[in-house]
């Protein structure tokens, strides 16, 4: 692992990491920000996945999370939308490839050898972390936006054990069932639909549900909202009767101006799961 920089921020770290993975067989980066009380313990810690076009930079610098994860005492990590490089598969539109990694293992060439995003974020990177930073791995959450709060939902749900909370930021959440989501499905996993039940959030939760409390925001103006679909995700949650937060935010789109705007609610929502033993 190289580090790429590091900066004094609210106290504690932020720091920009790069290292070679064998899940993606490329280089990847992924930020990580350290509260002080790191530098005593080992502290818990708050995954954020970021949407479509999206790096790690992109929440890094916008999301607004540090000031407030700072406060509660919590890390955060930022890892990329998917594999990057001249040698890696990659498309013409900005919602497949590069940047649209969509939180899933290929099983379609040529996305195949090097989109295993899936096990990018669920073993390699945690394994990673773990080995190099003061972060208590018995005490993770998960949150994300638009894309990645589909990879943060399906993740929690598929991984019951592994995150306290789930929470999401105006996520696609019926990805079998629109244009944002079966393009990728399609290109990633091949058209056998069977395959694609547990990339859906709605579906997820209407089967397993998750062990944990949720937390959901969209805006009520939000661009994309006819392709997200929160409206299935509240069903299969009404349905399952999980415990869940649903709030359409009036007036609200779907850039970081939305995101950094209700950040502080959820660190918060994940601090309090995170500090009850």
């Amino acid at each position: 692992m190289k580090t790429v920089s590091e900066n004094t921020c609210f106290g504690g770290t932020q720091g920009i990491y790069n290292h070679t993975s064998k899940s993606c067989a490329c280089d990847m980066t992924f930020a990580v920000f350290l509260p002080a009380e790191a530098k005593d313990g080992p502290v818990p810690v708050l995954w954020y996945l970021s949407g479509l076009t999206c790096t790690h930079e992109n929440a890094m610098s916008k999301a607004g999370a540090q000031v407030w994860a700072a406060e509660h005492g919590i890390a955060l990590i930022f890892p990329d939308t998917s594999p990057r490089g001249e040698s890696v598969a990659d498309d013409e539109n900005y919602d497949l490839g590069q940047g649209a990694g969509f939180y899933v293992n290929a099983t379609q060439d040529p996305w195949k050898p090097n989109f295993q995003m899936w096990d990018y974020i669920t073993e390699e990177l945690p394994t990673l972390i773990a080995e190099n930073f003061n972060i208590d791995m018995d005490r993770q959450s998960i949150t994300g936006h638009s894309m990645g709060g589909h990879g943060a939902l399906t993740m929690a749900m598929s991984l019951p054990s592994r995150y306290r909370p789930v929470s999401a930021f105006a996520p696609i959440c019926s990805p079998t069932t629109t244009d944002r989501g079966r393009k990728q499905l399609t290109a990633y996993l091949g058209t056998d639909e069977t395959t694609w039940a547990a990339h859906d959030a709605s579906l997820m939760m209407e089967k397993i549900g998750f062990n944990g409390p949720v937390l959901i925001d969209t805006g009520t103006s939000d661009q994309f909202i006819d392709l997200l679909k929160p409206e299935a995700l509240s069903a299969a949650i009404a349905k399952r009767r999980q415990e869940a937060t649903v709030r359409l935010q009036p007036g609200y789109d779907h850039s970081y101006f939305f995101v950094s705007t209700f950040m502080e609610d959820h660190v918060t929502f994940h601090a309090d799961a995170l500090y009850t033993d």
